[in-house]
């Protein structure tokens, strides 16, 4: 079953991003996961305002997947810079209609 990667980040600092960004891109894609959207443009519909700079949908094969990258020796260091350079949350959806 696919679940989702759903995170809003909002650097405060731009120092940790050159090296993330190809090493986020490799790790990824080493398990299985897909970019569905990486974007700075998106707005809030519903709600009180949750501000964030940037809005990423990743797709992954399986939760297990996502345990493993998010776990991976080579992405850790940069999931360290990237949580100490930003306010992210990350939120993780299985792709499946609990309301159908």
């Amino acid at each position: 079953m696919a679940y989702y990667s759903v995170l809003d980040v909002t650097p405060t600092s731009e120092d940790w991003i050159p090296d993330y960004l190809p090493a986020a891109n490799e790790r990824v894609a080493a398990h299985g996961g897909r970019y569905i959207a990486r974007t700075t443009n998106h707005e809030q519909l519903e709600g009180d305002a949750q501000h964030a700079a940037l809005r990423i949908i990743i797709e992954w094969p399986s939760k297990e997947a996502v345990q493993a990258f998010m776990t991976d020796e080579a992405y850790v260091p940069h999931l360290t810079s990237r949580t100490a350079g930003s306010v992210s949350h990350h939120y993780l959806i299985e792709g499946k209609d609990d309301l159908a």
